[in-house]
């Protein structure tokens, strides 16, 4: 299901740039800082670094790339 949102036109701009630095669609790029932020208010200890490293681990999980970890 899609919902139309207003933005800002500086947003919408802002998102324009990033959205092709990273290869995403207008509309991925509000949706991914979105995303950020919401995990940024649920876990407001967590830097956007370790944000960013924990959904880099989900996403490989979910693509089947995890290892067992080996102590020592």
């Amino acid at each position: 299901m899609t919902t139309a949102v207003r933005i800002t036109d500086n947003l919408a701009k802002e998102a324009k740039i990033f959205s092709k630095i990273d290869k995403r669609s207008l509309t991925g790029q509000i949706e991914h800082w979105a995303y950020i932020g919401k995990c940024a208010e649920k876990n407001p200890d967590l830097t956007y670094s370790m944000i960013k490293e924990i959904l880099v681990g989900l996403a490989e999980l979910e693509r089947g790339e995890s290892s067992e970890y080996e102590f020592g």
